[in-house]
């Protein structure tokens, strides 16, 4: 017998906040103005899921967005271990402080997987937390629905474990805010795998 806890993997709504900064676990605001994205991300929701969002207030402000436009959603599971990298001492600083914008050059992050902020973390860090709370919140939630709203490092954190990639190729994922990335763990008398859906399914309006 084999049971399916299917992840609906959400990156929150786009920060303006910080202007141009880079703020990695800083607490701001997101912008939820997109009525049409949130149709189409409404639109998607399965029923009955079980929600989770990190503990920072652009997740759960995303997912309250999803619930006004029409998807039910129950309160949310605020799961600290799904918070953005932290970027220690780069946070509050621009690209160009930092040495470019990721994406130049062949980066597509602000730093190597293994390369840990000053006072920060690593992405290999933010992977080394992640993964466990997966497994726990897979075990409670098994063959259930699971709406995770959460940050692009997260999402690239969960694509690794789920495809066995390591850290630095899941950097090369791109992971649009406000899109959806379904991973399916499947469960079976012989173990564990996972499926992908899709990844960085992104609403019409901000496709391209």
């Amino acid at each position: 017998m084999s049971t399916v806890t299917r992840w609906w993997w959400v990156r929150h709504a786009p920060v303006t906040a910080n202007k141009g900064r880079i703020y990695g676990q800083t607490d701001l605001p997101c912008d939820t103005g997109d009525d049409a994205a949130f149709g189409f991300l409404s639109s998607m929701m399965p029923a009955d899921p079980v929600l989770i969002t990190s503990t920072l207030q652009r997740t759960t402000q995303t997912a309250a967005a999803i619930a006004a436009a029409g998807a039910a959603m129950p309160d949310p599971i605020r799961e600290a271990a799904f918070m953005e990298q932290s970027f220690g001492d780069w946070q509050g600083l621009t690209y160009d402080e930092l040495g470019g914008a990721p994406g130049v050059g062949g980066r597509y992050w602000l730093a190597p997987a293994f390369e840990r902020a000053p006072n920060g973390e690593s992405f290999a860090d933010l992977v080394a937390r992640v993964v466990p709370a997966i497994t726990r919140l897979t075990d409670e939630h098994r063959d259930r629905d699971i709406v995770a709203v959460t940050h692009g490092g997260t999402i690239r954190a969960a694509i690794g474990y789920a495809t066995g990639q390591d850290p630095e190729s899941c950097l090369r994922y791109s992971i649009a805010n406000l899109s959806v990335t379904r991973l399916d763990c499947i469960d079976t008398d012989e173990g564990r795998s996972w499926r992908i859906g899709f990844v960085n399914l992104q609403p019409p309006a901000t496709a391209g």
